[in-house]
């Protein structure tokens, strides 16, 4: 029997990018949809996909469509507690055993708030298959990025043997996405826009901070083979990919932000944004000025200074995971492009 699968966030660059694969993998799969409005074209796109209206505070909704799911892929606001409770409250009351796919995201292990790596390369690589790396992961501090919801899957998945739980924690994201509605992740419209109003791209410290990254297309096989293993509901191919073995990084390569900067720099001269290509260094007064919103008043700390390195050793081993989409570098000028040709409109 075909499963039915409970997505949230099917307009965002991430849902609406796994919202494609799965109707395009599987057409014969019952997916529900959680939407505010319904974008143009989205029932002749996806017309076996069934749209339930609501926003991620409407609980009733979201614990009903997770109740009637099998699996439930949850890839909206990853720190959005009240609508990750509502899901757990909905699997919690099928007859048989659900399946949650959970988005986080690797800067719950970025270092942005320990002023001794800012702007300087840290030698720690996470994995998501040591159990040391593991225990310190499900123990990291309140202040870490998405540690709030972690903590509640952590709990369910210790407490309750009714949801199959797997946390899905990507790197930084690059690409196009596969979606109707956002195409296109944040983080490089966000350092272009930065640049611009500065006059240059820029670093801090020394520049040397380095980050993991994947490819949305990259990130989109490794959410269909995890949401495939649920869908088979092969017990023993289970516990590789959820429960205690449930954490999965999907990073292919890194790049220091200093090397990121630098290939930026010299796309936005070419198209005539920046009279100099070169990046100049920052002041952390200046860092703490860019990218500033009330909830995160030092995201430009995390966006350009940090580091949060990690390995998909998991996915590696199981199935053999590697990157197959170009890379960073090779893409940055479609990004740029794009960034720019969306700020003009």
């Amino acid at each position: 029997m075909s499963p039915t699968v409970f997505l949230t966030g099917g307009t965002g660059y991430i849902g609406g990018s796994i919202l494609h694969t799965l109707a395009t993998a599987h057409p014969d799969w019952s997916i529900i949809v959680l939407l505010r409005r319904e974008p143009p074209a989205f029932s002749s796109t996806y017309p076996q996909v069934k749209v339930i209206h609501g926003d991620y505070d409407s609980a009733d909704v979201i614990s009903n469509a997770a109740e009637s799911a099998n699996i439930v892929v949850h890839c909206g606001n990853s720190d959005h507690e009240g609508s990750l409770n509502a899901i757990i409250t909905g699997l919690k009351r099928r007859s048989s055993p659900g399946y949650l796919l959970h988005l986080s995201g690797t800067g719950i292990v970025s270092d942005w708030a320990d002023e001794t790596y800012l702007g300087r390369l840290n030698d720690k690589v996470w994995s998501d298959t040591d159990p040391a790396s593991l225990r310190e992961i499900r123990s990291l501090p309140d202040h870490a990025l998405h540690r709030n919801t972690e903590k509640i899957l952590h709990a369910t998945a210790r407490d309750s043997r009714q949801i199959n739980i797997a946390i899905m924690c990507p790197p930084d994201i690059y690409g196009r996405g596969k979606g109707l509605v956002k195409t296109q992740s944040a983080l490089i419209p966000i350092f272009v826009h930065e640049s611009i109003k500065l006059g240059s791209v820029f670093y801090y410290g020394e520049g040397s901070n380095t980050k993991s990254w994947v490819h949305i297309d990259d990130l989109m096989r490794l959410y269909l083979r995890v949401v495939e293993v649920a869908a088979r509901n092969e017990q023993e191919e289970v516990k590789q990919y959820f429960g205690e073995n449930g954490y999965h990084f999907a990073s292919t390569q890194e790049h220091s932000h200093s090397d990121v900067a630098r290939v930026v720099g010299k796309l936005l001269a070419d198209r005539g944004a920046l009279q100099d290509p070169v990046p100049v260094e920052v002041d952390l007064q200046r860092l703490d000025e860019m990218a500033n919103i009330p909830h995160f008043p030092k995201l430009a700390r995390y966006l350009y200074a940090s580091n949060s390195r990690t390995r998909a050793e998991r996915a590696e081993g199981l199935w053999g995971y590697s990157g197959e989409a170009p890379g960073l570098m090779k893409v940055l000028a479609d990004d740029v492009r794009e960034a720019l040709d969306a700020s003009e409109r």
